[in-house]
């Protein structure tokens, strides 16, 4: 007793001293038990999902498709264009009924069911050259992509806990997306380079890629065991029903989704339009950012390459610090930063010529973007309601893609009729945008009441 007392260790004596270490060993525990979570054989499939569909989607709009179905097919820019819409009309369009499906059929059958998509598109590409084929096959490959994130995001959210502590976890899937979008085209390149610009074989990689897609999806959980445990009629309608009755049940939880997002979505209507703006950014300036470092700033091929490594390695090596950052701090203040410095540093991009600059604005960038990533994810994750984590998934990034379908058709105008800088300052507006309106809902995320 006195030995207790004496050099402060939990005793009866001791009731405050007891009560602060039981509480400091509960955060251990917390913190093993996300770590645990993050390093598990699911989030590990999940990863490699995310690394191999960005792969295969940044070699096929950047480094294949545009030159491939323009010089060597021969194809107007009109075909090209509608392919592309296509394929983010697939990718988006589809995110919410694909994460309805997840939410009852499982991921397993959800994903491996969309990649047979995914496979099918990739074989039509490379054997077929009539236009209207290639058409349909960039939709079919938007489609097959489009349950990617509602199942990475549900099953990212269910790992995180209690808290929602995912930020390291939203940190490490965005290493993975932008891994595989930057090493991608310069994969292609370099084997198009390789194999005497062969098509066939750049097409057969992909293809193989697909199969290991499809064999990694077969491996996720075949139900989605948090949603069953949560409403088991609702998983056995699903699984044990037949013919009419079947289709009466699936109906009825349709119906039931429609109005859970009507009454029980509890979040501040200003949520909508940053959703839309923030991937509008991005669908600004993507079409016309080679266009103008080669044109307006005069960057060699080469030059441009290591522009886009330096932008994309500062958000690489930022990423895991600053969701980890934020799973300790909130995400409140990295919002903020974010939104702020990429507004600002797109203004500075589209005034410098000096290449210094230009990386250093690039740099900058990346920053931002590092900041704004993981901390986005994790604000929206905070948000959504535990009963229907995947349905608002993908209602949320069926929203968020939207922009990237309307942007590239913006940034065309303004690139024609108002200046090369255009879509740049047009950006940097946009960002400014979202950081007013997170200051908005960082102090009001929820509505004030909710619909009966």
């Amino acid at each position: 007793m006195w030995k207790s007392a004496v050099v402060g260790e939990p005793g009866l004596d001791n009731p405050k001293n007891e009560g602060e270490d039981v509480g400091r060993m509960r955060q251990i525990g917390q913190k093993k038990a996300v770590s645990q979570r993050l390093w598990s054989p699911f989030f590990a499939q999940l990863w490699v999902l995310v690394f191999l569909v960005e792969f295969m989607k940044g070699s096929l709009l950047v480094a294949i498709l545009p030159v491939y179905m323009g010089e060597t097919l021969g194809l107007s820019a009109g075909i090209i264009g509608l392919a592309f819409s296509l394929q983010y009309f697939g990718d988006n369009a589809f995110r919410a009924p694909a994460g309805w499906m997840a939410e009852r059929l499982g991921y397993r059958g959800t994903m491996s069911t969309a990649l047979l998509f995914t496979l099918v598109a990739i074989i039509m590409l490379s054997v077929l050259t009539e236009p209207v084929w290639l058409v349909v096959a960039c939709l079919l490959l938007g489609l097959g992509t489009s349950p990617l994130w509602p199942c990475v995001m549900t099953g990212t959210t269910e790992m995180s806990g209690p808290n929602n502590s995912n930020g390291a976890a939203m940190g490490t899937l965005e290493i993975a997306s932008m891994g595989g979008t930057g090493l991608g085209p310069l994969v292609m390149n370099f084997a198009m380079a390789y194999y005497g610009h062969s098509y066939g074989m750049v097409f057969l990689i992909l293809i193989g890629c697909s199969i290991v897609l499809l064999l990694v999806a077969l491996m996720l959980p075949g139900s989605n065991k948090i949603t069953a445990a949560r409403d088991p009629r609702r998983s056995a309608a699903v699984s044990s029903g037949r013919g009419i009755k079947q289709k009466q049940q699936l109906w009825k939880g349709i119906k039931e989704t429609i109005r859970t997002l009507k009454t029980k979505l509890n979040v501040n209507p200003l949520i909508y339009p940053a959703l839309f703006l923030q991937s509008f950014v991005i669908g600004l300036i993507s079409p016309v950012l080679t266009l103008y470092a080669r044109t307006d700033l005069g960057v060699s091929p080469n030059l441009y390459s290591v522009l886009l490594i330096a932008g994309g390695g500062v958000t690489v090596l930022a990423l895991i610090p600053c969701g980890k950052l934020v799973d300790r701090l909130g995400t409140e203040y990295f919002l903020h930063i974010g939104f702020l410095l990429t507004g600002i540093t797109l203004f500075f991009f589209s005034t410098v010529r000096s290449i210094p600059l230009v990386f250093l604005a690039v740099a900058l960038i990346g920053l931002g973007y590092a900041l704004i990533l993981p901390a986005w994810n994790t604000f929206l994750a905070q948000l959504i309601p535990e009963s229907e984590r995947a349905t608002v998934w993908g209602f949320f990034l069926t929203l968020q893609g939207s922009g990237m379908v309307i942007g590239p058709l913006v940034s065309g105008f303004l690139w024609d009729r108002a200046g090369h800088t255009a879509p740049f300052i047009i950006s940097g507006v946009v960002m400014l945008l979202m950081f007013g309106c997170h200051l908005a809902l960082a102090r009001h995320p929820r509505r004030r009441t909710v619909r009966a």
